[in-house]
């Protein structure tokens, strides 16, 4: 089974090349969706101990958190310690599961996939990119985005322009979805072809 590590800096258009993949017949993994589980579950009272007041209902309230840990380097790796275990543990039994229905490739969608150093877990990295005025168009047009929010979360991440060297594979967003599309099956084509050359 080839492990596919899908990433892409914010406002790049991942979460739509993951449903690319997806429409492809690739199962595809999603990080924020295991971290979203987690906050309504296992995860909560875990985090409610670390940063008391985040939980409401029994969920953790994200703009909560956000709050607390967005400009704290120490609260964030706190929040990390609690939570990238518990996600890798997920995403291992989501592994089993599709190899037992017998899937030959799996996209994991990891937004900081190069921040955490998550890269050496995967056979195969695929960068989704877009040029600055491209990105900066979308994410400004989110609602309660500014641009100071946006400065803080790019500095947090990885620059575009490394993660498509240390890419496999780049899927470019700012040419249309038919481009981005066509490219997305020729990765899949071509991970296909070296499974089958192993074989």
């Amino acid at each position: 089974m080839l492990r596919v590590g899908l990433t892409g800096s914010i406002g790049m258009g991942k979460s739509t090349t993951a449903d690319m993949f997806r429409a492809e017949g690739i199962a595809v993994l999603d990080s924020d969706r295991l971290v979203h589980d987690l906050y309504k579950g296992p995860g909560a009272a875990d985090i409610e101990r670390a940063f008391p007041g985040v939980v409401v209902d029994g969920v953790v309230d994200r703009q909560k958190l956000a709050a607390r840990v967005l400009d704290d380097p120490a609260a964030l790796k706190r929040l990390e310690a609690i939570v990238h275990p518990m996600v890798w543990a997920a995403r291992d039994a989501l592994v089993e599961e599709r190899k037992a229905k017998g899937d030959r490739i799996v996209v994991f969608d990891i937004p900081l996939l190069f921040e955490t150093g998550a890269e050496k877990d995967f056979d195969v990295i695929v960068v989704v990119t877009a040029p600055e005025d491209a990105q900066s168009a979308r994410v400004l047009a989110r609602d309660g985005m500014t641009r100071e929010k946006f400065a803080s979360i790019l500095a947090k991440q990885t620059p575009d322009s490394e993660k498509r060297v240390r890419a496999d594979f780049l899927v470019h967003t700012d040419r249309g979805l038919d481009a981005a599309r066509d490219e997305v099956r020729n990765i899949v084509k071509a991970l296909e072809a070296r499974l089958d050359e192993s074989a």
